[in-house]
């Protein structure tokens, strides 16, 4: 065989570790030393299926044209693409029709040929391979596309490999669980009597359980926070909440999705029968790592079956420094001053979502010394954590917040966490618990922190209370971080700018970062999220105003004077630190008024 780039004219060349080596060499990426070492390397057993550039890049060899840059198989997957001549393809699974694509050809002939197709469209295929100048397959497969064309691509071999065995065996799942039919379009709103139709499937059933089990493991891998199952007339939704972002995941047929609805249920130890009242459920599993993660299940009966929602709880998340929660020195210092107060109410606001449960553990678990008892009352315990005494709200036994506040002050506690004050009983439970010299902690929905005045004066609590045993209010959010492997400088719109730290006026940065898109952040430009805080201690003044009735916008206007930073403006820190933007601020923050 011929080496170099002359061999590549040559049709249906299967490229070997010797035929890299060679290339690598000529393009000045190795040395000869490296090639000559690695050539005479043996392949273990369990290396004998690996496509040679996993080999190669199993030596992590220098490359030797860029400093600093390893020949890794990513690196090494974009130098076979420019001498191939064929596009670089990453595969996204979120991205992926793993229908459409799997209906292309058989797993047998995707394995056999080392190819996977990864989109299709009305004119196109694109089929993916780690053996670019392999074409024996094309002719055969082309005679089954209807006349659409084939558009060739490269892609990381080891995720064509991974990605294969995910995408032909979640479609056999669910090939197998709806017994190779069309769906049933019989659902909880519009029955329909289809006669010889078989039963649908089991949530017991093998295609089921494996269904579920990729489901939550796939979910593990995205980072998602959220899974939902959405039912629709002919088929289910799944979707996946990443960085507060819904990304559409996969269709199944109806009775699929109510069968691994019902599987779920299941292993929730939830009523499997009763599909017409909302249920809550808890399940506990493992990541692929060995990590213990819990899920919050959640059940709404709509219009075509069962809505199921599962929030996933990773400990390692709820439990964080300030630092990464991103509470900057000042706000960390006030917050943690109204903490280690012996007694008196401290508040947490925000919408769901808005990590509020984050910074309860986070500071609750900071607080449990052992000194002293920490008890808390939540609908539903979200993490089972050792240092703390739980109880969970149960409403079919009467066991409400307030109930359960009144059963913990008989329990010698020092700090009490209470899940949400929703109406006046728990809140003056609260500020009994107070008033008895205990800390108590707990959470409001409000859009920012001083509208939690009003909020409790709607629920009914007489001003002269809340002066006397509130501590303080934090009103947070989550803003999705730009990733780090791709932002880049920009310069800020001044218009932007003075609307986030408004009515402030401060000195606009030169420049910020902005978002470009890459394979780590799918192309989205963010990775992960960081909160934004508003921190309100009441101090003597506030506390006089509300005394008086004092309006909302005074109240505002004297934390402002007295350095509380309006969410906005905590923002404008992130963005003038590069770890977001502008428009992420003001997406999640609401606008503050100057008056």
């Amino acid at each position: 065989m011929q080496k170099g780039k002359a061999s590549f004219m040559q049709p249906s060349i299967r490229i070997d570790v010797r035929w890299v080596l060679d290339g690598l060499f000529e393009d000045g990426r190795i040395s000869e030393r490296d090639m000559n070492f690695i050539a005479g390397q043996r392949r273990e057993k369990n290396e004998l299926n690996w496509n040679p550039l996993q080999f190669v890049a199993k030596f992590d060899l220098a490359d030797q044209q860029f400093e600093s840059r390893k020949l890794d198989l990513d690196n090494l997957t974009e130098w076979l693409a420019k001498r191939a001549n064929q596009p670089i393809y990453h595969i996204d699974p979120l991205k992926v029709d793993v229908g459409a694509t799997t209906a292309i050809m058989s797993f047998q002939f995707a394995e056999r040929h080392e190819i996977l197709a990864v989109a299709v469209d009305d004119e196109t295929v694109t089929i993916t391979s780690g053996q670019p100048f392999l074409s024996e397959w094309e002719q055969g497969l082309e005679q089954t596309l209807k006349g659409k064309r084939i558009k060739r691509v490269i892609t990381n071999p080891a995720d064509i490999r991974r990605f294969t065995l995910e995408f032909y065996n979640l479609a056999r799942s669910v090939k197998g669980a709806s017994g190779g039919k069309a769906p049933s379009t019989v659902t909880n709103f519009e029955q329909l009597l289809q006669l010889g139709e078989l039963s649908s499937p089991d949530a017991n059933d093998q295609h089921i359980v494996k269904i579920v089990d990729w489901l939550l493991q796939y979910a593990f891998d995205q980072r998602a926070s959220d899974i939902h199952l959405e039912p629709r007339r002919e088929h289910g939704n799944i979707r996946f909440r990443i960085d507060g972002v819904l990304h559409d995941v996969y269709e199944l047929p109806a009775p699929v999705m109510a069968a691994v609805t019902s599987r779920i249920k299941i292993l929730g130890r939830m009523d499997v029968a009763e599909k017409r009242r909302p249920q809550d459920g808890r399940l506990k599993t493992k990541s692929t790592e060995g990590d213990e993660v819990e899920l919050r299940l959640s059940t709404l009966p709509t219009a075509f079956g069962e809505k199921m929602v599962m929030r996933i709880f990773d400990p390692e998340v709820l439990v964080r420094s300030a630092a990464q929660m991103g509470l900057a020195d000042d706000d960390y210092e006030r917050w943690n001053h109204m903490v280690s107060q012996p007694n008196g109410i401290v508040l947490v606001t925000g919408p769901t979502g808005s990590g509020k449960t984050t910074t309860l553990y986070s500071t609750l678990k900071q607080l449990a010394t052992r000194e002293v008892n920490v008890c808390t009352i939540e609908d539903p315990i979200e993490m089972v954590e050792p240092s703390f005494n739980q109880m969970q709200v149960m409403d079919n036994i009467d066991l409400t917040f307030a109930d359960g506040v009144k059963a913990l002050l008989r329990q010698d506690p020092d700090i009490i966490m209470v899940g949400e004050i929703r109406n006046l009983e728990t809140a003056n439970m609260a500020i009994q618990a107070a008033l008895t010299g205990h800390l108590v902690i707990s959470t409001l929905h409000t859009n920012d922190a001083p509208s939690a005045i009003v909020r409790l004066t709607d629920l009914g609590v007489p001003p002269y209370m809340i002066s006397a045993t509130l501590l303080g209010v934090m009103a947070q959010r989550l803003v999705r971080t730009l990733c780090p492997h791709c932002k880049r400088d920009a310069f800020i719109d001044a218009e932007a700018w003075e609307t986030l730290i408004s009515p402030w006026k401060g000195r606009q940065p030169e420049k910020i970062k902005t978002p470009v898109g890459c394979l780590e952040c799918r192309k989205t430009g963010y990775l992960g999220r960081v909160g934004i805080y508003e921190v309100m201690p009441l101090s003597q003044d506030l506390k006089d105003m509300i005394s008086h009735n004092a309006e909302l916008a005074e109240i505002r206007k004297q934390a402002m004077k007295e350095g509380m930073r309006t969410l906005r403006l905590s923002g404008a820190q992130k963005v003038a630190a590069g770890l977001t933007t502008a428009e992420e601020v003001m997406r999640v923050a609401p606008a503050v008024s100057s008056t």
